[in-house]
């Protein structure tokens, strides 16, 4: 179980200091908004009073949203939902599944971008897959097929691995790294899924901040990485992590595993009581005297129906996800 945030800051590790950085900070571009309008097994149906409708695969699917403060527009969809979330309506909070159609299994093939993968009912209303993140997969995948060589990319809390399999499908070779044994075994999961055995993908269960000062020690570099991390969260041998006490530091160390023809660093945060612009000057911070451009905004997910009043015209409402920021060197 995830700890509190009082039992995080007790124990937390000391954060590691970012060392002095000198020469210009890179161009910005803000606020950058970054839509998902949904693919062929995703969509975002509806959105309302504290809920979301969404669509997975064959699934219809109801989960809190606390961000969505207006009224439903489309009662009737809601009614035919296949699974629905209760419990704690908190990001993190466990709970349970209720099927008012008949009762599903635990898990249901998936596919976006080319890569296969598992959707799966867990205890924390999440579902194996954040589709915001479609964003930052297409332009990554984008980066890898057009890059002439093999990309390497290394994806910190990859949770399922669906953004690594997309990166190793498009030609990458991925190193993927996630501090939940569950969680990796989730992605072979998923690579087996799709027949993508040989795909070059390393899975690591691993403290990510371990992990990468070891990297950085062994002078590893990486054309692509991706963060994304908790707010709080434990790594395999009871190691915690604390976002705003260790942000700063992976993202400094990052930035040296970033080899001299890098693509990218994303960076995605979730749930957190800050403004995009914190995490924006962050990463300008860190990336001074590397050029580039840091480009900073919110994921949004876009409804695809269900979401205009008689009269409007125009797309469906914006439901706002999570805030990034991301450097790249042009």
């Amino acid at each position: 179980m995830r700890p509190s945030s009082s039992e995080a800051r007790q124990e937390a590790s000391a954060p590691v200091a970012m060392r002095p950085r000198t020469g210009d900070k890179p161009a910005e571009r803000v606020p950058v908004i970054l839509e998902t309008a949904g693919e062929a097994d995703y969509r975002l149906i509806d959105s309302g009073d504290a809920l979301k409708l969404e669509q997975y695969g064959p699934y219809t699917i109801v989960r809190p949203e606390a961000q969505a403060l207006w009224p439903k527009s489309q009662a009737p969809l809601w009614e035919r939902a296949d699974a629905i979330f209760t419990g704690d309506t908190d990001e993190d909070g466990m709970g349970r599944w209720r099927f008012p159609r008949e009762m599903l299994g635990e898990t249901w093939p998936m596919r976006l971008l080319d890569a296969d993968f598992h959707g799966r009912f867990t205890s924390f209303r999440h579902v194996g897959v954040f589709p915001e993140q479609l964003a930052h997969w297409r332009w990554m995948k984008e980066q890898v097929e057009a890059a002439g060589r093999p990309l390497k990319v290394l994806n910190l809390f990859g949770y399922t691995g669906v953004a690594s399999l997309i990166a190793a499908k498009a030609g990458a070779e991925v190193t993927h790294v996630d501090a939940s044994k569950k969680a990796i075994g989730w992605g072979r999961e998923n690579q087996a899924l799709g027949r993508g055995e040989s795909l070059p993908i390393r899975w690591i269960c691993d403290d990510a901040m371990k992990f990468i000062q070891r990297e950085e020690r062994r002078g590893s570099r990486y054309d692509i990485i991706l963060t994304d991390p908790p707010k709080f969260g434990r790594g395999p041998n009871g190691e915690v992590w604390h976002l705003f006490d260790h942000l700063a530091g992976m993202l400094d160390i990052c930035r040296e595993l970033l080899s001299d023809d890098a693509r990218g660093l994303v960076l995605t945060a979730y749930s957190i009581r800050a403004s995009f612009y914190s995490i924006h000057e962050l990463m300008r911070e860190v990336m001074r005297g590397r050029g580039g451009v840091v480009e900073s905004g919110e994921l949004i997910l876009r409804e695809s129906a269900g979401s205009k009043q008689d009269g409007e015209t125009g797309s469906g409402r914006a439901l706002s996800t999570s805030l990034f920021s991301r450097w790249v060197p042009k």
